[in-house]
C-alpha cells in the first residue's frame, strides 16, 4: 500500500492503484520554440493564517513565488493575477497589486515573461459608468507596465453590466487600449468561468462577438500582441484565430481542448476542428490553468514539438487532457481547488490550503479522480509524496483502504 494511492469512489468504495514512476523529463535549455506558452499560475496560502472567506488574502509567498521559478525552469512563461490567482474569488485588490510586483520581480531575476490580470475589480460598486470602467482599466494598465509585465485586459464584469451594445465594447477598448504604452493581449472568458460575462463583447452569439472582437484587434492591432481565449469550445476559438490580422496571436485557454488547438497541422493525430480551407493559421498558442497543473508534462510535450516529433507531442499530452476536464469539470470556476490541490501533491507548497477556503470546494471522490488520472498521465513529480500526501489525507478524512 506504501507505494499505492487508496482512490475513494462516489459511493464511498475504496481501491488501490499502483504509482506510477516519476517521468524523468527533462528541463529545455533555453526556451522553447515552436509554441509561445504561459501558465496560469495559483496562488499558495500561509496555512495557519485567516484565509477564510471575506477575509483579506494571506499569501505564502516563499511558496508562491517558488512555484512560478518552477514553471519558468521548464521554459513556459507565467500568467499571473488572473482567475486562477482567485482573481474575484478570495485574492483582494491589496494583495493582486502586490502580486503583480512579486511576480514581475521574479520574471526579470528568471529571465522568464510575466503576462499579468488588468481589470476593474478593486472599484466596489457594481454598476459604474463606461468612462469609470475605461479609467479602472488604466488604473491597472499603468501598475502593470510600471513593473515591465506584458498586460492582459482581463474580461470586465463591471463592463459586462454596463454595455448595451457591441459599440460599447468597441468605445472602451479603444479608448484603453490608446493609454496602453506596449502591446496588451486581451481577455475573453466564458460563462463557464463566470456566468456574470454573459454577452460579452455585445452578444451572446460567439459568432456576433467573435466579429466583434475581431474588429476591435484589427482597428488597435498596434497595441495588441494576441487574445486569450477560454469559451471551453474549440470551434469558437479557431474562428476567431483564422480572421486575426498578421502578428496578432490566438492563445488558448481552452483547458478541454488544448491539445488539438496547440498542435494544429504539425499534429494531425490529435482532434482536429474544422479549418477554413487554405488558412495560415493552423495552430494556437497557450496561456493555460491546466498548464500550471501539468507544467513538466506540457513543457516536454512543446519540446517534442521543437524536435520536429508530434508522436511524441501527442503522446505526451493526450492523457492530460482528461486530468485537465476532471479538474476544469461543472462547476468550472471551482477548477482552482484542482490546481492547488496537484500542487500540493507535487510538494510546491506544504498544505491543501487556499485562500478564501476554497480548498473545500471539491469532494474527495472528485479529487480522488484527480489523483488517479495525474498518475496516469504522468503528471506526478513524486509519486511518492503524492501517495503519502494523499493517502494521508484521506485517513484524516476516517477513509481507509
Amino acid at each position: 500500500m506504501a507505494d499505492s494511492f487508496i482512490l475513494l469512489g462516489a459511493d464511498g468504495s475504496t481501491s488501490l492503484a499502483p504509482a506510477n514512476e516519476a517521468p524523468g523529463f527533462t528541463k529545455p535549455a533555453g526556451g522553447l520554440r515552436s509554441r509561445v506558452a504561459y501558465a496560469a499560475a495559483h496562488v499558495a496560502p500561509i496555512a495557519w493564517a485567516d484565509n477564510t472567506p471575506g477575509q483579506p488574502a494571506t499569501i505564502d509567498w516563499d511558496a508562491t513565488l517558488a512555484f512560478r521559478r518552477s514553471v519558468y525552469s521548464w521554459g513556459l512563461g507565467v500568467a499571473d493575477a488572473m482567475d486562477t490567482a482567485q482573481r474575484n474569488m478570495g485574492i483582494d485588490a491589496t494583495a493582486v497589486r502586490e502580486l503583480i510586483a512579486r511576480s514581475a520581480e521574479v520574471a526579470r531575476e528568471e529571465g522568464g515573461s510575466v503576462a499579468v490580470g488588468v481589470n476593474t475589480d478593486h472599484i466596489d460598486e457594481q454598476s459604474i459608468s463606461l468612462q469609470q470602467i475605461i479609467d479602472g482599466y488604466v488604473y491597472q494598465l499603468e501598475h502593470a507596465e510600471e513593473h515591465g509585465a506584458v498586460p492582459v485586459l482581463m474580461a470586465s464584469r463591471h463592463l459586462a453590466r454596463t454595455a448595451t451594445s457591441a459599440d460599447d465594447y468597441r468605445d472602451v477598448y479603444r479608448a484603453v487600449l490608446a493609454k496602453a504604452e506596449g502591446k496588451v493581449v486581451l481577455h475573453w472568458l466564458g460563462t463557464a468561468f463566470d456566468p456574470i460575462l454573459e454577452g460579452y463583447f455585445g452578444a451572446s452569439d460567439w459568432r456576433v462577438s467573435g466579429s466583434t472582437v475581431v474588429d476591435i484587434i484589427t482597428e488597435n492591432v498596434d497595441k495588441i500582441a494576441g487574445i486569450k481565449m477560454s469559451l471551453l469550445d474549440a470551434d469558437s476559438e479557431v474562428y476567431v484565430r483564422e480572421r486575426l490580422p498578421e502578428g496578432v496571436r490566438m492563445f488558448t485557454g481552452d483547458d478541454f481542448n488544448y491539445v488539438g488547438l496547440i498542435g494544429g497541422a504539425d499534429v494531425p493525430q490529435a482532434e482536429q476542428p474544422a479549418r477554413t480551407e487554405g488558412t495560415t493559421r493552423t495552430h494556437s498558442d497557450a496561456l493555460l490553468g491546466a498548464f500550471a497543473a501539468i507544467t513538466p508534462v506540457a513543457s516536454a510535450a512543446i519540446q517534442a514539438l521543437d524536435a520536429g516529433d508530434p508522436d511524441r507531442y501527442y503522446e505526451l499530452l493526450q492523457p492530460t487532457e482528461a486530468l485537465s476536464r476532471q479538474v476544469f469539470a461543472a462547476p468550472t470556476f471551482y477548477y482552482k481547488t484542482g490546481v492547488a490541490f496537484l500542487a500540493w501533491l507535487n510538494g510546491h507548497q506544504a498544505a491543501f490550503q487556499m485562500i478564501g477556503g476554497l480548498h473545500s470546494a471539491r469532494s474527495l471522490p472528485h479529487l480522488s479522480e484527480i489523483v488517479r488520472l495525474a498518475n496516469d498521465a504522468h503528471a506526478l513529480e513524486k509519486p511518492e509524496l503524492a501517495v503519502q500526501r494523499w493517502n494521508d489525507y484521506l485517513r484524516l478524512n476516517g477513509v481507509t483502504a
